[in-house]
């Protein structure tokens, strides 16, 4: 039986996309917690670039960055789902939606919430007109990949859930059904969903320690 390892952090939207693909591929696995103020000897062995979670040991190999250890996980595990498209096209767009929520808008969203001065008030005007993406591209569909929650969907997990959280606790406005309907009916579909709310993580404990942050910014 193969040897399967997760580094990560309980809290951790990257962390939780692994463990997310692996569940749904029925792969079983170790997990490992990491302390990220205080980060292990192995972590910063088997990532010694970023020295970032989330890593994905299988069989003493690592693989880091977890949108490249979602698509290892598709390609290696074949039993279970599919978590990218088989056509070479919509392959491509799904790897195109992920990089542009990883690179555009999750950025815009967290300095929008956690940003200061110009930096916070220009991230505020983009993420809206980044999120208008999002809401296109959602048009007609139950999930980014169709009927079935995919790659783009996990790798847009922030944005559903945490997300919400964080604009609720610094009084931010962002995310409405009246600016963004079919982000919302998207959100909703995807949260409530019996896999996904299985493996989030609880809510409260996730808020209170955003809570100690933004109190420690104030």
């Amino acid at each position: 039986m193969a040897e399967v390892k997760v580094f990560g952090a309980w809290g951790s939207p990257f962390s939780r996309r692994v463990e997310m693909a692996l569940k749904l591929k029925g792969v079983e696995y170790e997990y490992i917690e990491e302390d990220l103020a205080n980060k292990s000897p192995q972590l910063l062995q088997y990532n010694p670039v970023h020295k970032k979670i989330p890593v994905l040991l299988h069989n003493g190999k690592p693989i880091v960055e977890s949108l490249v250890i979602l698509e290892y996980i598709d390609e290696t595990w074949k039993n279970g789902p599919s978590i990218l498209p088989k056509n070479p096209y919509d392959r491509a767009m799904a790897r195109f939606w992920a990089k542009f929520i990883d690179e555009k808008c999750l950025p815009a969203v967290w300095k929008a919430c956690w940003g200061a001065g110009e930096e916070q008030v220009k991230a505020k005007e983009e993420a809206p007109e980044l999120l208008k993406f999002l809401d296109k591209e959602l048009k007609g569909k139950k999930f980014f990949g169709g009927d079935s929650i995919g790659l783009v969907d996990i790798a847009a997990n922030f944005v559903a859930y945490w997300s919400v959280i964080i604009t609720e606790l610094v009084g931010l406005e962002l995310i409405t059904n009246d600016k963004f309907p079919n982000l919302c009916t998207w959100m909703e579909e995807y949260v409530n969903s019996s896999f996904v709310k299985e493996h989030l993580p609880d809510r409260e404990k996730l808020a209170g320690n955003f809570r100690a942050r933004f109190l420690q910014t104030k």
